[in-house]
């Protein structure tokens, strides 16, 4: 990276908690967008800081998907089988492989 007047633990500070929104990490740094998504890419540390923040996301959306299942909302069951039922025939569509 080129000498900049952000540094890396600037960037790390600003992952923990912004869901990986690049947007987030900016205001909080105090910089543009494009220079929060620049060094967020070109740093190993903060690539994968920013895709551990993602997946903490997902887990949590998955917790709440969980919970409504568990509560007996059928919507979420429903959506549940069709994505992770398919080995089972639970599907919104079938998809077949040509060869």
């Amino acid at each position: 990276m080129s000498k900049s007047r952000y540094t890396v633990a600037d960037f790390s500070d600003a992952i923990p908690g912004s869901g990986g929104i690049i947007s987030t990490i900016a205001r909080r740094v105090g910089c543009d967008w494009g220079t929060a998504d620049k060094w967020c890419k070109e740093s190993p540390t903060l690539a994968r800081m920013l895709q551990d923040d993602r997946e903490i996301i997902l887990e949590l959306a998955e917790s709440v998907l969980f919970k409504n299942y568990r509560e007996g909302d059928t919507s979420d069951a429903k959506w549940l089988l069709a994505r992770m039922g398919k080995q089972r025939g639970y599907a919104n569509k079938q998809e077949i492989e040509h060869s």
